[in-house]
């Protein structure tokens, strides 16, 4: 069920976000994004990226069975 918002990448970046109610997956490594990242997709509706988290995960961000993402700027 996609029914929440999540963030994921470098927690120094994404503090706020839990604050606001996003769901907060703190990923310091590429390997860490990338699986976390397999755990949202069909649960989250709404993926907020850091920039670094949205370069780990490459052309998938793209794909239609993706949640809807959102990278902040850099």
């Amino acid at each position: 069920m996609s029914d929440f918002v999540a963030a994921l990448g470098e927690n120094v970046l994404l503090e706020g976000f839990g604050l606001a109610g996003a769901s907060v997956y703190v990923a310091e490594t590429e390997e860490d994004v990338r699986r976390s990242w397999a755990q949202l997709i069909g649960h989250a509706g709404v993926v907020i990226l850091t920039p670094r988290a949205a370069r780990a995960i490459g052309p998938a961000v793209g794909d239609p069975h993706s949640p809807l993402t959102v990278v902040l700027s850099s």
